[in-house]
């Protein structure tokens, strides 16, 4: 339930900041106020296309068999971890100038009167943060609807967006605490730390279809100290990938990923930082 709730919650906010820049930037002018009902339509089909998704999804996974689903639960939460880092890494290098780029876009549509093209920019942006939240949580919704959790992963979502209005309006406030850099910042590390949790859920799933060796299993045993089925071990599971008794495979897996972090992270430095860090070691 708290996976659901900070995905939704994370994604929401930054939904938020793309509606949120546009708004302010439309109420500015009297000319830009007439574009007001085309982005509230393109954030109500930004949120029908993400639903679509949804519903798209569920209608897969009730034709598949119990392999075909574990198949299925494996290659999506391969293909979410996938997406989390590469949405860490763009707004790592795109996030600065977002705003600038959102607004000389809907200057664009402005100036040719072109409100459906601010509706399709809206509904674009909605939608790829919709479509990724139904991505990330697809798995621990799956497995929740199949548990009867249904209600509790609603109420973990509603909860989620609820915390992600309140955070928006903090931040729009200006804050010298919470501002939207230091935002990014604490939210890049949490999403790398789900990626790895999703990435090792997914290789859970390739083990149980015997698609992957384990070689070793278990590599340890730390049940006793920190289980990983309650408490801050559970905690742990969901968000960073903790295991209490990982295979060599999940070890391996595991420490290859955030190798690979790093190396994305060097290089998504500024080529002058880089060459900097060079320099002096």
């Amino acid at each position: 339930m708290d996976q659901v709730a900070f995905i939704v919650w994370r994604e929401s906010v930054e939904a938020l900041l793309v509606v949120g820049i546009l708004y302010t930037w439309l109420r500015a002018s009297p000319e830009g106020r007439r574009g007001m009902p085309w982005l509230w339509g393109g954030v109500a089909a930004g949120l029908l296309l993400a639903v679509a998704l949804a519903l798209v999804f569920m209608g897969v996974s009730t034709w598949l068999s119990d392999t075909g689903q574990e198949w299925f639960q494996a290659i999506m939460a391969l293909v979410a971890c996938g997406l989390v880092v590469q949405m860490v890494m763009w707004m790592k290098k795109n996030g600065p100038k977002l705003k600038s780029e959102l607004v000389s876009g809907a200057s664009a549509n402005l100036q040719r009167n072109n409100w459906w093209g601010l509706l399709v920019l809206v509904m674009i942006a909605v939608a790829r943060e919709g479509s990724e939240t139904v991505v990330f949580l697809w798995g621990t919704i799956l497995a929740g609807a199949q548990q009867n959790q249904a209600w509790m992963l609603a109420a973990a979502g509603v909860g989620g967006f609820l915390l992600a209005l309140l955070t928006f309006y903090i931040l729009q406030l200006g804050g010298k605490v919470i501002t939207w850099r230091r935002f990014f910042q604490i939210t890049e590390i949490l999403l790398l730390l789900l990626a790895g949790s999703l990435l090792m859920n997914g290789i859970d799933h390739l083990v149980s279809l015997e698609a992957i060796p384990t070689w070793v299993d278990p590599v340890w045993d730390t049940g006793a100290v920190l289980d990983d089925s309650s408490g801050i071990g559970k905690v742990l599971a969901d968000f960073a990938g903790y295991r209490a008794m990982p295979s060599l495979m999940h070890v391996i897996v595991f420490a290859l990923y955030w190798l690979a972090i790093g190396l994305l992270h060097r290089w998504s430095r500024p080529a002058a930082t880089r060459l900097m860090v060079a320099t002096h070691g």
